[in-house]
C-alpha cells in the first residue's frame, strides 16, 4: 500500500472526484489504481470566508507499487503506508486455569477485557455500577427528579464516565503501534458509524455509544469472559508483596494474581483503600473551573464563517488557552458542540458538572469546560489524597451555592467578569438539569482560579467573537477533569511499583484522559497481563 498525504479537494466535491484526484496526483491511468481507503479526512477553515477544503490522507493499492515509489522518491507526501493492523501478543493455552480480573468497565476496562477475551484468557470483569440500560435510568432520575444513586450515575456503571459525554474519540497521545485504530475498529464492529475510522474528530454520541458498549460486553461473554455488575471491590488480598485476589462488598473473595485496576477518576473510596493498603500512589495535577454555554450558531459563525451550518461540517468546536498574569493556565476542556451541561456527581450533597452531546449535535447550545490548571505542590500539598479532599470541598460548596438540592450555581459571563451577582437570564438559556440558581460564582473556586478565568474570558472573546458576551452562562463546577492521583506503575511491566500482580490502568490510575486514550491504555495493559501470564505458565510447565 502507498500513502498519499495532503490531498486537497473542495468541500462539496462529488464522490468520484476523490478517485480522479488520486489518479492525477500519482500520474497513473485509472486502470492502474486497484483500490483506495480514506485513512483520515480533516478540513482547513483558516480561510473560512473564502474557501474551506477537505484535506485527505489516502492509502492506495496500485499495480506497480515499487516503480511508483521510486518515481516519487523525493516527494514526502507519497510514501509506503504503515501497517496499522493489530497483532495479538499471544493466546492462552487450553491448560491455563487462572483467570485475570478486570476492575472497572469504563473504556479502559472494556478494551482490556475485550483483548484478553480475544486472546483466550477469559477475564472476570467487576463493575461497581449497573449495566448500561439500568444505569441510564438511574442517571435520568438525578437529572429529572433530583434522585441520586451513588453507585449508578454519570461516573459509575457500564461504559464509565465517557458514556455520558460526547463520545469523543480523538486524542493527542503518541500511538506508534496504532492501538487507536484497534479501538476504532472494535467500535465499528459493535455498531458505531464507519466514519469514525477517518474523520479528524470522530464521535459516537452518548445514546449510540450505549448500544455499542453492550454489544462489546456480549462479545466478551461469548468468548468465555464474565461480567459482574454491582460488584464493588473493597479490599485486596496481599501476601508478601504479591496480589492474590480481591474482596467484594458482599464479602466474596476472588483469587487471581493478575488484576487490572481500570478505575474511573471518581473512585475515591477505592483510592483510599489502596492508600490504606500502602499501594504506591501519588497526587497529580488536574484542573477545576466551570461549564460555559453559548448559542451553537455563534460558535458556528465564528469558526466557519459563511460555511456555518454546512451539513458536511456539522456543529463547530473550539480549543482555547490563555496564560494569565497570575501564572495560571486557563483552557477549554471537553468541548461539546450542540450539547448539554449535565449533572455528574456520584456522591450525596455534592454538585459536579460535565458536558454531553448526541451523535447529531443539534441541541441549541455549545458548551465546554473553562478550567484552570492546579498542581499538588502549589495548591494541595500533603498526602497523596490531598487532591481528592480538595475536590470534595469544592463540590460540597457548589451544592450549597446551588440551593442544596442538586441544582447548580450559575452566573452570566458579563456579571462574572464585573464581579456582580446575576439575577436574571438573557437570551442564552442554561441546559443543565435539574436546573440552575443564579448568583455569584466567586465563592465556588479559589481566588486564583476566579482571577485567572475573569482575565481569560475577554481574551477568548478576541479569538471567538462573542465568547465573552454578557448573557453567556457559566455553570459550576467542573472538578473531575482528570484523576487527582496516579497509581504509579513500572514502565516495563505496567505493574504497581510495590505490589506485584496489580496493573493500574486508564484514567483513574492517571494514565489516560478520554475514551480513546483509555481504550488504548486498556489494550497496552491487557498485553502486559497476557505476557506475564504466559511467561508464568511456561516457567511452570518447564519445571
Amino acid at each position: 500500500m502507498i500513502r498519499i498525504t495532503e490531498l486537497s479537494l473542495p468541500l462539496d466535491h462529488p464522490a468520484d472526484a476523490l478517485r480522479e484526484a488520486i489518479v492525477t496526483r500519482l500520474q497513473i491511468s485509472a486502470a492502474e489504481l486497484i483500490n483506495f481507503t480514506v485513512f483520515k479526512r480533516s478540513y482547513d477553515a483558516r480561510k473560512k470566508n473564502s474557501v474551506i477544503l477537505f484535506i485527505y490522507i489516502i492509502d492506495v493499492e496500485v499495480r506497480d507499487e515499487a516503480a511508483l515509489l521510486q518515481r516519487f522518491a523525493d516527494d514526502k507526501h507519497i510514501r509506503p503506508a504503515p501497517d496499522t493492523h493489530y497483532y495479538p501478543v499471544g493466546h492462552a493455552p487450553d491448560s491455563l486455569s487462572e483467570r485475570p480480573i478486570v476492575v472497572g468497565f469504563g473504556p479502559c476496562g472494556l478494551f482490556a477485557a475485550l483483548l484478553l477475551a480475544q486472546m483466550g484468557f477469559k477475564p472476570i470483569v467487576l463493575e461497581r455500577g449497573k449495566d448500561v440500560r439500568r444505569r441510564t435510568k438511574d442517571t435520568w432520575a438525578l437529572w429529572r427528579k433530583k434522585t441520586l444513586t451513588p453507585e449508578s450515575n454519570v461516573q459509575f456503571g457500564e461504559g464509565g464516565a465517557g458514556l455520558f459525554s460526547d463520545g469523543k474519540l480523538y486524542s493527542q497521545i503518541k500511538d506508534p503501534k496504532f492501538y487507536g485504530r484497534k479501538v476504532m475498529h472494535e467500535f465499528v464492529r459493535a455498531g458505531a458509524p464507519e466514519e469514525i475510522m477517518y474523520v479528524s474528530k470522530p464521535h459516537i454520541g452518548t445514546f449510540r455509544l450505549t448500544g455499542v458498549v453492550s454489544t462489546m460486553r456480549e462479545e466478551i461473554i461469548a468468548l468465555g469472559g464474565e461480567v459482574r455488575f454491582e460488584s464493588k471491590v473493597t479490599d485486596l488480598v496481599i501476601n508478601d508483596g504479591q496480589l492474590e485476589g480481591v474482596v467484594l462488598a458482599n464479602g466474596e473473595t476472588l483469587h487471581s494474581r493478575y488484576v487490572i485496576l481500570a478505575l474511573g477518576h471518581s473512585s475515591r473510596d477505592t483510592f483510599r483503600m489502596l492508600h490504606r493498603q500502602k499501594v504506591f500512589i501519588e497526587a497529580k495535577p488536574f484542573a477545576v473551573g466551570f461549564r460555559i454555554e453559548h448559542p451553537q450558531s455563534l460558535i458556528d459563525q465564528a469558526r466557519l464563517g459563511k460555511y456555518a451550518g454546512h451539513p458536511q461540517l456539522g456543529a463547530a468546536d473550539y480549543k482555547l488557552v490563555h496564560h494569565a498574569q497570575n501564572g495560571r493556565a486557563v483552557y477549554s476542556f471537553c468541548m461539546c458542540p450542540g450539547g448539554t451541561v449535565v449533572a455528574a456527581t456520584s456522591e450525596p450533597e455534592r454538585v459536579v458538572t460535565n458536558g454531553m452531546s448526541q451523535y447529531s449535535r443539534n441541541e441549541r447550545n455549545a458548551n465546554a469546560g473553562i478550567v484552570v490548571g492546579i498542581n499538588p505542590e502549589q495548591d494541595f500539598p500533603g498526602d497523596p489524597l490531598a487532591g481528592v479532599e480538595f475536590q470534595e470541598r469544592l463540590e460540597s460548596r457548589a451544592y450549597e451555592l446551588g440551593g442544596s438540592d442538586y441544582c447548580a450555581p450559575a452566573q452570566l459571563v458579563g456579571d462574572f467578569i464585573r464581579g456582580k451577582a446575576s439575577s436574571e437570564f438573557g437570551e442564552v438559556e442554561p441546559s443543565y438539569k435539574p436546573g440552575v440558581r443564579l448568583g455569584d460564582l466567586a465563592p465556588s473556586l479559589p481566588d486564583y482560579a476566579i482571577e485567572a478565568i475573569r482575565e481569560a474570558l475577554p481574551a477568548f472573546g478576541k479569538q471567538i467573537r462573542g465568547f465573552d458576551r454578557d448573557d453567556a452562562i457559566l455553570t459550576g463546577i467542573e472538578t473531575r477533569t482528570s484523576s487527582p492521583v496516579r497509581i504509579t506503575r513500572d514502565y516495563e511491566t505496567l505493574q504497581s511499583l510495590n505490589l506485584k500482580g496489580l496493573f493500574p490502568a486508564g484514567e483513574g490510575a492517571g494514565y489516560a484522559g478520554g475514551i480513546l486514550s483509555a481504550g488504548v491504555d486498556g489494550i497496552k495493559v491487557a498485553e502486559a497481563v497476557a505476557r506475564s501470564m504466559l511467561a508464568s505458565h511456561n516457567d511452570a510447565a518447564s519445571v
